[in-house]
């Protein structure tokens, strides 16, 4: 029978969708957010960029039957939507999952099935097991045997092996890429097959909590990196990539390297130390057009760096035309490189003076330089860049590794709910990027005395009264506060630093 050539979808009823038999940009499927590769059904309207399909997706049937819902029929919906309370309703009943992909709906009875999980094939294939699994379609509590947890719904069993299943386990691929790593990973079903001690106490690297080696996990050996089977599988946190064109031993693929280095200056003018290194004394800046020359020079009137917009303390270099400061550090930053936290290189830009930006780490609007992939609108600003996946702080005697996944720890220092965030594994500490670039000393103008606030970590008493004295609000004990030693004054640091610390007038 002939392939129909298009296709008019339920979703898009003003453009047919085109068929294309080998599809090959790295684009995730509006119906299951698997990435697609091979046939597929696009649009090809210059109003509808990326509403593509695989084949079996575009061609599901709009309404079906279920035994596990056998009251009423289940209607296909696109279940996209940007109001959190209408996430949790789209809840999967056999799943439990709330990712926003097609679903079938009883709408009388609140019941959900995703797409893929509402599959009646009498048996499937799985790359987790090496024999077919049968669904068994009654509602009952086990544990599963590839992932360890307890589950509640309908499970796929391997009557051979005694083996169940959840079925969001079963579908789960051999071989993915995440956006975190720069190798692919690989399904592994117990530490013996990777020669792990069961004994070891090993942590996802993409959610930092310990990983149960006795059961499934990603796993990539040259790295010895491990990640959970949920975590490695979210699509918000994979790479859409073409995995069987991903060689193991050797990347083609100049954007997977791990480092990118550009200058972002040319030098102009050089002079020869005393230890005969040689330094440059005068150099052009991508972002100026003038000339900047390099100072020892105290700074008066509490200038900033233009790229950080940090205080601006000696070695930097500036313009004598213009007030324009670049800390001899932030100079050199390349003006390519790559961070764990996007798959892309990130370019730097310099300060956009009339468009409101925020940092994708920090969640602060960015006021400075800030590294961009412009395809999908990633923003880092300057000091979040430079913090990658393992952090040492002054505050902490453990390292923190860099946990990008969401989760319901809040930061342990003001308590916000934001992610990526950085975990301990030796203790339950958790620190977010806001608390991560608080400057370790700052000075308040409306102070009386011209003192230093330093940052601190402890409470400085036991007297169980904590205020601000600048809002004169009570303090948490357990987050970190500026202190002025001198006057014995303590303040939050949102109200010694303000909304956005890092603001510099550009007027």
């Amino acid at each position: 029978m002939e392939q129909p050539q298009q296709l008019l979808h339920f979703c898009d009823s003003k453009h047919p969708l085109v068929f294309i038999p080998d599809y090959r940009w790295e684009e995730a499927c509006c119906g299951c957010r698997e990435s697609v590769y091979g046939p597929s059904y696009c649009c090809t309207e210059g109003g509808c960029p990326f509403y593509t399909h695989h084949k079996s997706c575009a061609e599901l049937p709009l309404g079906l039957h279920h035994p596990l819902h056998p009251a009423h029929p289940l209607i296909l919906f696109d279940e996209k939507t940007d109001y959190p309370e209408e996430i949790e309703k789209t809840k999967c009943e056999l799943c439990k999952k709330t990712r926003l992909e097609y679903t079938y709906r009883c709408s009388c009875c609140d019941f959900n099935l995703h797409a893929r999980c509402a599959s009646l094939s009498p048996t499937m294939e799985s790359e987790v097991h090496h024999h077919p699994l049968t669904p068994f379609l009654k509602w009952i509590t086990f544990t599963c045997d590839h992932c360890g947890k307890e589950g509640k719904g309908a499970p796929n069993l391997c009557g051979s092996c005694i083996f169940w299943i959840h079925g969001r386990c079963a579908s789960l691929p051999c071989r993915l890429k995440v956006l975190r790593h720069k190798h692919p990973l690989h399904l592994t079903h117990s530490s013996l097959e990777v020669g792990l001690h069961q004994s070891d106490s090993r942590f996802c690297q993409l959610c930092v909590q310990k990983v149960n080696t006795n059961y499934g996990f990603y796993y990539c050996s040259t790295c010895d990196f491990i990640a959970h089977l949920d975590c490695a599988a979210d699509y918000r946190y994979r790479e859409n990539i073409n995995l069987l064109e991903l060689k193991e031993d050797k990347n083609e693929d100049p954007e997977l390297d791990q480092s990118i280095d550009s200058a972002a200056y040319k030098v102009k003018n050089i002079k020869v130390g005393e230890d005969g290194t040689e330094i440059a004394t005068e150099i052009e800046h991508f972002s100026h057009e003038h000339n900047l020359k390099l100072s020892d020079d105290e700074v008066l009137n509490n200038e900033k760096c233009n790229e950080c917009v940090q205080a601006i303390f000696p070695p930097f270099y500036s313009c004598i035309n213009c007030s324009f400061f670049l800390h001899e550090f932030c100079a050199k930053l390349p003006k390519t490189m790559k961070h764990p936290l996007h798959p892309h290189p990130l370019t730097l830009f310099p300060f956009f003076p009339f468009l409101e930006i925020s940092c994708y780490a920090c969640k602060r609007v960015c006021n400075g330089f800030v590294y961009i992939y412009l395809a999908c609108w990633f923003i880092l600003d300057v000091s979040c860049s430079l913090i990658f996946d393992i952090l040492t702080h002054h505050g902490r005697e453990h390292p923190l590794l860099l946990s990008s996944i969401e989760s319901e720890q809040n930061c342990s220092c003001c308590d916000s709910k934001i992610y990526p965030i950085f975990r301990c594994t030796t203790c339950e500490f958790a620190l977010d990027f806001k608390c991560v670039t608080l400057p370790q000393t700052t000075k308040y103008k409306q102070h009386e005395h011209e003192h230093p606030f330093v940052l601190c970590y402890t409470t400085e008493d036991d007297s169980g009264e904590y205020y601000c004295d600048i809002c004169e609000e009570e303090r948490d004990p357990t987050h970190w506060f500026y202190y002025c030693a001198n006057c014995d004054y303590l303040v939050h640091p949102k109200c010694i630093l303000g909304e956005n610390p890092n603001l510099k007038s550009y007027i």
